[in-house]
Protein backbone atom coordinates (compact mmCIF):
# COMPACT_ATOMS: atom_id res chain seq x y z
CA UNK A 1 0.00 0.00 0.00
CA UNK A 2 1.42 3.35 -0.99
CA UNK A 3 2.26 5.79 1.75
CA UNK A 4 0.73 8.60 -0.31
CA UNK A 5 -2.77 7.22 0.17
CA UNK A 6 -3.65 6.67 3.83
CA UNK A 7 -5.14 3.58 5.35
CA UNK A 8 -8.25 3.84 7.49
CA UNK A 9 -7.88 6.80 9.81
CA UNK A 10 -7.33 7.00 13.55
CA UNK A 11 -8.12 3.43 14.57
CA UNK A 12 -4.96 3.25 16.65
CA UNK A 13 -5.60 6.51 18.49
CA UNK A 14 -8.24 5.27 20.94
CA UNK A 15 -8.93 7.14 24.14
CA UNK A 16 -8.26 5.80 27.64
CA UNK A 17 -10.41 6.99 30.54
CA UNK A 18 -7.96 9.78 31.37
CA UNK A 19 -6.35 12.25 28.92
CA UNK A 20 -2.63 12.95 28.68
CA UNK A 21 -1.22 16.44 28.35
CA UNK A 22 1.04 17.00 25.34
CA UNK A 23 1.47 20.76 25.16
CA UNK A 24 0.31 23.55 27.45
CA UNK A 25 -3.47 23.77 27.20
CA UNK A 26 -3.80 20.70 24.97
CA UNK A 27 -4.72 17.10 25.64
CA UNK A 28 -4.55 14.01 23.52
CA UNK A 29 -6.07 10.57 23.91
CA UNK A 30 -3.85 7.60 23.17
CA UNK A 31 -3.91 3.83 23.53
CA UNK A 32 -1.82 0.87 22.37
CA UNK A 33 -1.68 0.44 18.62
CA UNK A 34 -4.22 -1.98 17.16
CA UNK A 35 -4.72 -3.61 13.79
CA UNK A 36 -6.55 -1.36 11.33
CA UNK A 37 -9.44 -2.21 9.05
CA UNK A 38 -8.56 -2.31 5.39
CA UNK A 39 -8.47 0.95 3.50
CA UNK A 40 -11.90 1.82 2.14
CA UNK A 41 -13.13 4.29 -0.43
CA UNK A 42 -14.92 6.21 2.33
CA UNK A 43 -11.63 6.78 4.17
CA UNK A 44 -10.31 8.81 1.25
CA UNK A 45 -10.86 12.26 -0.19
CA UNK A 46 -11.75 12.52 -3.88
CA UNK A 47 -8.14 13.21 -4.81
CA UNK A 48 -6.87 10.34 -2.66
CA UNK A 49 -9.33 7.97 -4.36
CA UNK A 50 -7.98 8.94 -7.76
CA UNK A 51 -4.41 8.46 -6.55
CA UNK A 52 -5.29 5.05 -5.14
CA UNK A 53 -6.83 3.93 -8.43
CA UNK A 54 -3.86 5.25 -10.39
CA UNK A 55 -1.49 3.30 -8.12
CA UNK A 56 -3.41 0.17 -9.11
CA UNK A 57 -2.63 0.92 -12.75
CA UNK A 58 -6.10 2.19 -13.66
CA UNK A 59 -7.38 5.48 -15.01
CA UNK A 60 -8.36 7.98 -12.29
CA UNK A 61 -11.92 8.26 -13.65
CA UNK A 62 -12.50 4.77 -12.27
CA UNK A 63 -12.41 6.35 -8.81
CA UNK A 64 -15.31 8.58 -9.79
CA UNK A 65 -17.22 5.51 -10.98
CA UNK A 66 -16.64 3.76 -7.67
CA UNK A 67 -17.68 6.88 -5.76
CA UNK A 68 -20.88 7.17 -7.77
CA UNK A 69 -21.79 3.57 -7.05
CA UNK A 70 -21.01 3.80 -3.34
CA UNK A 71 -22.26 7.25 -2.40
CA UNK A 72 -25.00 7.86 -4.97
CA UNK A 73 -26.29 4.33 -5.60
CA UNK A 74 -25.42 2.96 -2.15
CA UNK A 75 -23.70 -0.12 -3.59
CA UNK A 76 -21.13 -1.52 -1.16
CA UNK A 77 -20.19 -4.52 -3.31
CA UNK A 78 -18.13 -4.21 -6.47
CA UNK A 79 -20.03 -7.19 -7.88
CA UNK A 80 -23.03 -4.88 -8.35
CA UNK A 81 -21.02 -2.43 -10.48
CA UNK A 82 -21.82 -3.92 -13.85
CA UNK A 83 -20.52 -0.92 -15.81
CA UNK A 84 -17.01 -2.02 -14.79
CA UNK A 85 -15.24 -4.98 -16.46
CA UNK A 86 -15.51 -8.09 -14.27
CA UNK A 87 -11.77 -8.36 -13.67
CA UNK A 88 -11.61 -4.70 -12.72
CA UNK A 89 -14.51 -5.10 -10.33
CA UNK A 90 -12.61 -7.76 -8.42
CA UNK A 91 -9.41 -5.71 -8.31
CA UNK A 92 -10.90 -2.39 -7.29
CA UNK A 93 -13.36 -4.02 -4.95
CA UNK A 94 -10.64 -5.87 -3.07
CA UNK A 95 -8.55 -2.72 -2.69
CA UNK A 96 -11.14 0.00 -2.13
CA UNK A 97 -14.44 -1.63 -1.16
CA UNK A 98 -13.50 -4.31 1.37
CA UNK A 99 -16.31 -5.43 3.69
CA UNK A 100 -15.99 -3.43 6.92
CA UNK A 101 -19.05 -4.40 8.95
CA UNK A 102 -21.02 -7.64 9.07
CA UNK A 103 -24.52 -7.61 10.50
CA UNK A 104 -24.80 -9.84 13.56
CA UNK A 105 -28.47 -9.23 14.19
CA UNK A 106 -31.17 -6.58 14.07
CA UNK A 107 -34.13 -6.11 16.38
CA UNK A 108 -37.09 -3.80 15.89
CA UNK A 109 -39.73 -2.05 17.95
CA UNK A 110 -42.24 0.80 17.62
CA UNK A 111 -44.19 -1.20 15.02
CA UNK A 112 -40.96 -1.72 13.09
CA UNK A 113 -40.08 1.97 12.75
CA UNK A 114 -37.11 1.67 15.12
CA UNK A 115 -34.44 -0.86 14.22
CA UNK A 116 -31.26 -1.47 16.14
CA UNK A 117 -28.42 -3.30 14.41
CA UNK A 118 -25.42 -4.98 15.95
CA UNK A 119 -22.38 -5.04 13.67
CA UNK A 120 -19.15 -7.02 13.84
CA UNK A 121 -15.99 -5.41 12.47
CA UNK A 122 -12.99 -7.21 10.93
CA UNK A 123 -11.39 -7.80 14.33
CA UNK A 124 -14.52 -9.04 16.09
CA UNK A 125 -15.29 -5.64 17.57
CA UNK A 126 -19.03 -5.11 18.15
CA UNK A 127 -20.76 -1.78 17.52
CA UNK A 128 -24.35 -0.62 17.23
CA UNK A 129 -26.45 1.73 15.13
CA UNK A 130 -30.13 2.62 15.42
CA UNK A 131 -32.37 3.59 12.48
CA UNK A 132 -35.52 5.52 13.43
CA UNK A 133 -38.32 6.48 11.08
CA UNK A 134 -40.62 9.36 11.98
CA UNK A 135 -43.48 10.85 9.95
CA UNK A 136 -41.31 13.75 8.75
CA UNK A 137 -37.77 12.34 8.77
CA UNK A 138 -35.55 9.29 9.13
CA UNK A 139 -32.60 9.42 11.51
CA UNK A 140 -29.72 7.08 12.10
CA UNK A 141 -27.75 7.11 15.33
CA UNK A 142 -24.20 5.91 14.69
CA UNK A 143 -21.26 4.81 16.79
CA UNK A 144 -17.88 6.50 16.53
CA UNK A 145 -15.98 4.16 18.85
CA UNK A 146 -16.26 0.58 20.02
CA UNK A 147 -17.00 1.19 23.66
CA UNK A 148 -16.17 4.50 25.32
CA UNK A 149 -13.45 5.79 27.60
CA UNK A 150 -15.47 8.55 29.28
CA UNK A 151 -16.67 6.23 32.08
CA UNK A 152 -20.07 7.85 32.73
CA UNK A 153 -21.63 5.53 35.34
CA UNK A 154 -25.21 5.57 34.00
CA UNK A 155 -24.16 4.64 30.45
CA UNK A 156 -23.86 1.01 29.35
CA UNK A 157 -21.17 1.88 26.81
CA UNK A 158 -19.17 3.89 29.32
CA UNK A 159 -19.19 1.03 31.77
CA UNK A 160 -17.91 -1.36 29.11
CA UNK A 161 -14.77 0.74 28.59
CA UNK A 162 -13.07 1.59 25.33
CA UNK A 163 -12.00 -1.05 22.82
CA UNK A 164 -10.88 1.17 19.93
CA UNK A 165 -11.76 4.04 17.67
CA UNK A 166 -13.67 3.35 14.48
CA UNK A 167 -12.27 4.35 11.12
CA UNK A 168 -13.96 6.91 8.91
CA UNK A 169 -15.06 4.08 6.65
CA UNK A 170 -16.61 2.11 9.49
CA UNK A 171 -18.62 5.16 10.54
CA UNK A 172 -19.76 5.95 7.01
CA UNK A 173 -20.74 2.31 6.41
CA UNK A 174 -23.32 2.54 9.21
CA UNK A 175 -24.89 5.52 7.46
CA UNK A 176 -24.81 3.93 4.02
CA UNK A 177 -26.50 0.83 5.43
CA UNK A 178 -29.24 3.00 6.93
CA UNK A 179 -29.69 4.96 3.71
CA UNK A 180 -29.97 1.71 1.77
CA UNK A 181 -32.55 0.33 4.20
CA UNK A 182 -34.66 3.47 3.77
CA UNK A 183 -34.33 3.40 -0.02
CA UNK A 184 -35.38 -0.24 -0.13
CA UNK A 185 -38.39 0.28 2.12
CA UNK A 186 -37.15 -2.04 4.85
CA UNK A 187 -38.96 -0.03 7.52
CA UNK A 188 -42.74 0.40 7.49
CA UNK A 189 -43.92 3.27 5.32
CA UNK A 190 -42.39 2.26 2.03
CA UNK A 191 -39.23 3.55 0.34
CA UNK A 192 -37.87 6.76 1.79
CA UNK A 193 -34.75 8.82 2.32
CA UNK A 194 -32.36 9.00 5.23
CA UNK A 195 -32.36 12.64 6.26
CA UNK A 196 -30.56 12.92 9.61
CA UNK A 197 -27.44 11.50 11.24
CA UNK A 198 -26.64 11.80 14.94
CA UNK A 199 -23.29 10.83 16.43
CA UNK A 200 -24.87 9.67 19.67
CA UNK A 201 -24.18 5.95 19.58
CA UNK A 202 -21.26 4.19 21.21
CA UNK A 203 -18.26 6.38 21.99
CA UNK A 204 -17.25 10.01 22.44
CA UNK A 205 -17.08 11.43 18.90
CA UNK A 206 -14.61 14.21 19.66
CA UNK A 207 -12.17 11.71 21.19
CA UNK A 208 -11.97 10.19 17.69
CA UNK A 209 -11.79 13.60 16.07
CA UNK A 210 -9.98 12.94 12.79
CA UNK A 211 -12.12 9.96 11.77
CA UNK A 212 -15.37 11.65 12.79
CA UNK A 213 -14.60 14.83 10.84
CA UNK A 214 -13.67 12.68 7.85
CA UNK A 215 -16.99 10.89 8.16
CA UNK A 216 -18.94 14.14 8.43
CA UNK A 217 -17.30 15.42 5.26
CA UNK A 218 -18.23 12.21 3.41
CA UNK A 219 -21.82 12.64 4.59
CA UNK A 220 -22.19 16.24 3.46
CA UNK A 221 -20.02 16.39 0.33
CA UNK A 222 -22.20 16.45 -2.81
CA UNK A 223 -22.59 13.12 -4.60
CA UNK A 224 -20.59 11.40 -5.92
CA UNK A 225 -17.89 12.76 -3.61
CA UNK A 226 -20.15 11.99 -0.65
CA UNK A 227 -23.74 11.34 0.33
CA UNK A 228 -24.86 14.94 -0.22
CA UNK A 229 -26.66 15.29 3.11
CA UNK A 230 -27.32 18.66 4.73
CA UNK A 231 -24.73 19.53 7.38
CA UNK A 232 -27.57 21.07 9.37
CA UNK A 233 -29.07 17.60 9.67
CA UNK A 234 -25.90 16.15 11.19
CA UNK A 235 -25.49 16.29 14.96
CA UNK A 236 -22.19 15.64 16.73
CA UNK A 237 -22.39 15.05 20.46
CA UNK A 238 -19.72 15.46 23.11
CA UNK A 239 -19.41 15.21 26.86
CA UNK A 240 -17.36 18.40 26.71
CA UNK A 241 -13.85 18.02 25.28
CA UNK A 242 -13.13 21.74 25.26
CA UNK A 243 -10.16 21.92 22.82
CA UNK A 244 -11.97 19.70 20.31
CA UNK A 245 -15.11 21.88 20.48
CA UNK A 246 -12.93 24.82 19.46
CA UNK A 247 -11.46 22.83 16.56
CA UNK A 248 -14.91 21.79 15.41
CA UNK A 249 -16.05 25.41 15.35
CA UNK A 250 -13.24 26.21 12.91
CA UNK A 251 -13.95 23.33 10.48
CA UNK A 252 -16.47 25.30 8.43
CA UNK A 253 -19.05 22.55 8.93
CA UNK A 254 -22.38 23.94 10.17
CA UNK A 255 -23.28 20.77 12.05
CA UNK A 256 -25.37 20.83 15.20
CA UNK A 257 -23.34 20.46 18.37
CA UNK A 258 -24.95 18.53 21.20
CA UNK A 259 -23.44 18.86 24.66
CA UNK A 260 -24.15 15.96 27.00
CA UNK A 261 -24.35 18.05 30.16
CA UNK A 262 -26.54 15.96 32.51
CA UNK A 263 -25.89 18.22 35.51
CA UNK A 264 -25.59 22.01 35.84
CA UNK A 265 -23.34 21.93 38.92
CA UNK A 266 -19.77 20.69 39.16
CA UNK A 267 -20.34 18.68 42.31
CA UNK A 268 -22.77 16.30 40.60
CA UNK A 269 -21.30 16.46 37.09
CA UNK A 270 -17.88 15.40 38.42
CA UNK A 271 -19.59 12.08 39.25
CA UNK A 272 -21.98 11.70 36.31
CA UNK A 273 -19.53 12.87 33.63
CA UNK A 274 -16.00 12.25 34.95
CA UNK A 275 -14.31 14.38 32.26
CA UNK A 276 -15.83 17.29 34.22
CA UNK A 277 -12.94 16.84 36.62
CA UNK A 278 -10.77 18.25 33.80
CA UNK A 279 -13.11 20.82 32.24
CA UNK A 280 -15.71 22.27 34.59
CA UNK A 281 -19.23 23.30 33.63
CA UNK A 282 -18.36 26.97 33.15
CA UNK A 283 -15.41 26.19 30.86
CA UNK A 284 -17.43 23.71 28.80
CA UNK A 285 -20.29 26.16 28.37
CA UNK A 286 -17.86 28.93 27.39
CA UNK A 287 -16.60 26.66 24.59
CA UNK A 288 -20.18 25.92 23.54
CA UNK A 289 -21.14 29.61 23.40
CA UNK A 290 -18.02 30.28 21.34
CA UNK A 291 -19.20 27.55 18.96
CA UNK A 292 -22.56 29.27 18.55
CA UNK A 293 -20.88 32.62 17.85
CA UNK A 294 -18.58 31.12 15.21
CA UNK A 295 -21.14 28.94 13.44
CA UNK A 296 -24.43 30.71 14.11
CA UNK A 297 -25.86 27.29 14.96
CA UNK A 298 -28.08 26.61 17.93
CA UNK A 299 -26.59 24.12 20.38
CA UNK A 300 -28.51 21.26 21.93
CA UNK A 301 -27.99 20.73 25.65
CA UNK A 302 -28.58 17.03 26.30
CA UNK A 303 -29.78 16.21 29.79
CA UNK A 304 -30.63 12.63 30.81
CA UNK A 305 -33.20 12.82 33.60
CA UNK A 306 -32.20 10.34 36.32
CA UNK A 307 -34.59 9.70 39.19
CA UNK A 308 -33.57 11.45 42.42
CA UNK A 309 -30.12 12.21 41.03
CA UNK A 310 -30.32 15.23 38.73
CA UNK A 311 -34.06 15.90 38.35
CA UNK A 312 -34.61 18.32 41.23
CA UNK A 313 -36.37 21.59 40.47
CA UNK A 314 -33.51 23.62 41.90
CA UNK A 315 -31.19 22.04 39.33
CA UNK A 316 -33.66 22.99 36.61
CA UNK A 317 -33.51 26.56 37.90
CA UNK A 318 -29.72 26.52 37.87
CA UNK A 319 -29.67 25.12 34.34
CA UNK A 320 -32.19 27.73 33.23
CA UNK A 321 -30.04 30.55 34.60
CA UNK A 322 -26.93 29.17 32.89
CA UNK A 323 -28.42 29.09 29.38
CA UNK A 324 -31.10 31.76 29.47
CA UNK A 325 -30.77 34.06 26.47
CA UNK A 326 -28.27 31.78 24.72
CA UNK A 327 -28.56 30.18 21.29
CA UNK A 328 -29.43 26.82 22.78
CA UNK A 329 -32.27 24.50 23.64
CA UNK A 330 -32.49 21.74 26.22
CA UNK A 331 -33.23 18.20 25.10
CA UNK A 332 -34.41 16.23 28.12
CA UNK A 333 -33.85 12.48 27.80
CA UNK A 334 -35.83 10.06 29.94
CA UNK A 335 -33.08 7.63 30.87
CA UNK A 336 -33.16 4.25 29.14
CA UNK A 337 -32.23 2.09 32.14
CA UNK A 338 -29.74 -0.74 31.78
CA UNK A 339 -30.44 -4.13 33.39
CA UNK A 340 -29.30 -4.31 37.00
CA UNK A 341 -28.45 -0.62 37.17
CA UNK A 342 -29.52 1.65 40.02
CA UNK A 343 -29.98 4.45 37.50
CA UNK A 344 -33.50 4.82 36.17
CA UNK A 345 -35.80 7.37 34.54
CA UNK A 346 -37.39 10.21 36.49
CA UNK A 347 -40.98 10.04 37.66
CA UNK A 348 -43.41 11.65 35.19
CA UNK A 349 -44.36 14.35 37.71
CA UNK A 350 -40.70 15.24 38.30
CA UNK A 351 -40.11 15.39 34.55
CA UNK A 352 -43.05 17.76 34.13
CA UNK A 353 -41.83 19.98 36.99
CA UNK A 354 -38.34 20.10 35.47
CA UNK A 355 -39.76 21.20 32.11
CA UNK A 356 -41.92 23.86 33.79
CA UNK A 357 -38.98 25.35 35.69
CA UNK A 358 -36.87 25.57 32.51
CA UNK A 359 -39.72 27.19 30.60
CA UNK A 360 -40.15 29.73 33.38
CA UNK A 361 -36.65 30.98 32.48
CA UNK A 362 -37.63 31.36 28.82
CA UNK A 363 -35.55 28.32 27.83
CA UNK A 364 -36.66 26.22 24.87
CA UNK A 365 -37.03 22.62 25.99
CA UNK A 366 -38.13 19.36 24.44
CA UNK A 367 -38.47 15.86 25.85
CA UNK A 368 -36.94 13.26 23.59
CA UNK A 369 -39.25 10.64 22.16
CA UNK A 370 -38.40 7.47 24.09
CA UNK A 371 -37.76 4.78 21.52
CA UNK A 372 -36.16 1.40 21.80
CA UNK A 373 -36.73 0.44 25.42
CA UNK A 374 -37.98 -2.98 24.31
CA UNK A 375 -34.81 -3.63 22.29
CA UNK A 376 -32.09 -2.63 24.77
CA UNK A 377 -32.32 0.88 23.38
CA UNK A 378 -29.54 2.48 25.44
CA UNK A 379 -26.33 2.45 23.41
CA UNK A 380 -24.06 -0.41 24.34
CA UNK A 381 -26.73 -2.75 25.69
CA UNK A 382 -27.03 -4.96 22.62
CA UNK A 383 -23.26 -5.36 22.29
CA UNK A 384 -22.98 -6.14 26.00
CA UNK A 385 -25.68 -8.79 25.72
CA UNK A 386 -23.93 -10.41 22.76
Amino acid sequence: MSSSVPAAESVDEAAPPAPRRTQPGELTFVAPRRAKPKRHLADLTVEQRREAVAELGEKPFRADQLSRHYFARLNSSAEQMTDLPAALRDKLGAELLPPLLTEVRSIATDAGTTRKTLWRAFDGTLIESVLMRYPDRATICVSSQAGCGMNCPFCATGQAGLTRNLSTGEIVEQVVAGARAMRDGELPGGPGRLSNVVFMGMGEPLANYKAVIGAVRRLVDPAPAGLGMSARNVTVSTVGLVPAIGKLADEGLPVTLALSLHAPDDELRDTLVPINNRWKVAEVLDAVWAYTRTTGRRVSIEYALIRDINDQEWRADLLGRLIKGRLAHVNLIPLNPTPGSKWTASRPEDERAFVHRLESHGVAVTVRDTRGREIDGACGQLAAAE
